[in-house]
């Protein structure tokens, strides 16, 4: 942890010492509690809409607080880029193994699970809330005499497995896996340039399995190889399949815990490459939402075909799902969208009641509508039925890039019509190519209610690539012109296959900010690297910007910390400066652009004054070179 929220950590370690030594300074204690997690606007990432008044201080601000902070500090980030052909050294190759080892694989059941195993202890550390109170069986255990909830412990265990990784890459530890077989293949980076001159020579380069090691794959490594794929008729796995539906389920509960009623209908957003990483995680949580379950021959395990779920199994209303597919999806999973058209209209057909199979009811809806404005049965009852849809064959992307980069847009507006003309394609098991239909698609926006993307690995974020923001963030703009008000929008994170987490949009926009974005390890992670690194966050400014143009999803003291830590900071800004005037330029840029457009409301006129002389001092420099 880094400036105040160290200062936080301080407090409660201090009121946990105070309960025992010297209860009189309690109130003390939580009162500079409270003014630090205003400061630090903590008390909006924590959901308390008044933190001056809280009657249960210990439930809602202490334990939370504290298991939040310890989630922060476990929070995967990069230090620095990756350098190609070279294997990092020091505490970078030590956090990179922990990264790897840390879930289960095919040699282990996960480095920290071990050890708290060792230990004896009764907790699992990858799935326990951090926040929960350590209990009373536990509280005796004479290693966490310092502990009070359970991150607290995790933390203590990570502490171990640094301890050990660093004993194993300096040679006095042996005979385990990650000594004999993941430690000499990070140590074989050196062969991406090998391979990669191999290759250019038209010599053969060693094939090799795809994946994200930090999900449980390690055996992807080494990189450097021509890696293949996965079979799409095998799509989706039975293991996707198991965390698909886990995945369903915790978006219900979490829904229905929100707004005290059933979620009627979803947009997931669906990409090939996170398809071909997990084998259909998406793709599994869609079906598992309409109550469908893919069906798989005997022996190579193929998906044969698909069962329909009775309500009595479900267990809860089938969910009317709407896939938007990437360019990628759609040129390599032809086959699944064939699938997930025909589980589509075979639940839209079911005899249920309509509150039980909104699908069924909407499409019904639909078709009596469409056939009143003078097409066919059949047509009208296919129009009812997209729910695949994508951009025009042979284009990528979602459309947004271009307006953002370019600052060509007005209004939300402009917004949703640039994705929705890019997006409203629809794709089903009848049709060899995609088909504009901009009225089904809206009609599909009309009635959304929860917009949702899932990620897979931690290995990046969802402020590292533009892709997130015109994917999700496009959604929303479409779906808030239509409606008047943003739909539900929901992040799924899917990096731990043994426990899929649901959170807000904007509580992972929150998590990033404090863990990546204006992290001092990060910044000086990516100042290794000059121009590139001074680049990487410009890039991660503009896509902090885009996210809240599309979803509004960012805080005013968002802008202001980036303010701080990447301009206001000599160092930091000197290095912008001197490495990429052109990266000091837009980022200075980009911030004044969030005043304009009314994005970033609560900053000072000196704040706004000096961002203008930056961008005069940036382009100046910029006329030199």
């Amino acid at each position: 942890l880094y400036g105040g929220l160290q200062q936080v950590e301080n407090l409660i370690d201090e009121y946990y010492e105070a309960e025992s030594l010297d209860p009189s300074r309690l109130p003390i204690i939580s009162d500079r509690i409270k003014e630090l997690v205003i400061k630090e606007n903590l008390y909006k990432d924590l959901g308390i809409t008044n933190p001056k008044d809280i009657t249960n201080f210990e439930t809602l601000i202490l334990n939370s607080l504290d298991g939040y902070l310890c989630e922060l500090k476990e929070a995967q980030i990069r230090d620095g880029l990756h350098i190609f052909g070279q294997c990092p050294q020091g505490t970078q190759l030590r956090d990179l193994i922990i990264a790897i080892a840390r879930i289960p694989n095919r040699y282990s059941i996960g480095i920290t699970r071990t050890i708290a195993k060792q230990w004896g202890l009764d907790i699992d550390p990858l799935t326990d809330d951090f926040s929960t109170p350590l209990s009373a069986p536990l509280r005796l255990c004479e290693r966490l005499k310092s502990c009070h909830i359970i991150g607290d412990v995790v933390e203590l265990l990570e502490i171990e497995a640094a301890h050990l990784v660093e004993q194993i890459i300096a040679g006095k530890t042996t005979e385990n896996w990650i000594s004999d077989k993941l430690l000499p293949s990070l140590e074989k980076t050196s062969e991406e340039i090998t391979n990669l001159l191999r290759g250019l020579d038209g010599k053969y380069v060693p094939s090799g399995a795809s994946g994200a090691p930090t999900r449980g794959r390690p055996e992807v490594l080494p990189t450097g190889k021509n890696f293949y794929a996965v079979d799409i008729r095998a799509i989706p796995t039975e293991t996707a399949w198991d965390i698909g539906r886990k995945a369903a389920e915790t978006l219900i509960e979490t829904y229905t815990q929100e707004h005290g009623e059933y979620p009627k209908t979803l947009a997931l957003s669906v990409w090939g490459t996170a398809t071909m990483r997990t084998g259909g995680d998406d793709l599994a949580e869609a079906l598992a939402l309409l109550g469908v379950k893919p069906v798989w021959d005997g022996v190579a395990r193929r998906v044969i075909d698909f069962e329909i779920l009775p309500l009595a199994v479900v267990g809860r209303p089938r969910v009317d799902v709407t896939l938007r597919i990437s360019g990628f999806f759609r040129d390599a999973f032809p086959n699944l969208i064939t699938l997930f058209d025909q589980a589509v209209k075979a639940v839209s057909v079911l005899n249920e009641p309509a509150d039980q199979n909104p699908l069924a009811d909407m499409v019904r809806q639909e078709t009596e509508q469409w056939t009143q404005q003078g097409l066919s049965l059949d047509v009208a009852q296919e129009r009812s039925q997209y729910r695949v849809f994508g951009s025009q064959p042979g284009a990528y992307g979602a459309g947004l890039q271009g307006l953002m980069a370019s600052q060509n847009w007005q209004n939300d507006q402009d917004l949703a019509q640039a994705y929705t003309n890019w997006s409203a394609y629809a794709y089903s098991s009848g049709q060899e190519t995609g088909t504009k239909n901009v009225e089904a698609f809206e009609q599909r926006l009309k009635q959304m209610q929860i917009v949702l993307h899932n990620q897979d690995n931690r290995e990046h974020d969802l402020l590292d690539s533009d892709d997130y923001y015109q994917f999700q963030g496009g959604l929303t703009a479409a779906v808030r012109s239509l409606q008047g008000k943003n739909p539900q929008t929901y992040f799924g994170d899917n990096s731990n296959t043994l426990q899929p987490k649901i959170r807000q949009l904007s509580s992972e926009i929150a998590r990033v900010y404090r863990s990546r974005v204006v992290n001092p390890k990060w910044i000086a992670g990516v100042m290794r690297h000059g121009y590139k690194g001074a680049f990487e966050m410009a890039a991660t400014v503009d896509f902090l910007f885009a996210y809240d143009a599309t979803a509004q999803c960012v805080e005013d003291y968002m802008y202001q910390g980036v303010f701080e830590a990447y301009l206001e900071d000599t160092t930091v800004r000197e290095f912008i400066h001197n490495k990429n005037p052109w990266a000091l330029r837009d980022i200075a840029e980009r911030l004044l652009e969030a005043n304009q457009r009314g994005l970033w409301q609560d900053v000072t006129r000196q704040t706004l004054e000096n961002l203008r002389n930056l961008v005069h001092q940036a382009e100046a420099t910029i006329e030199e070179k």
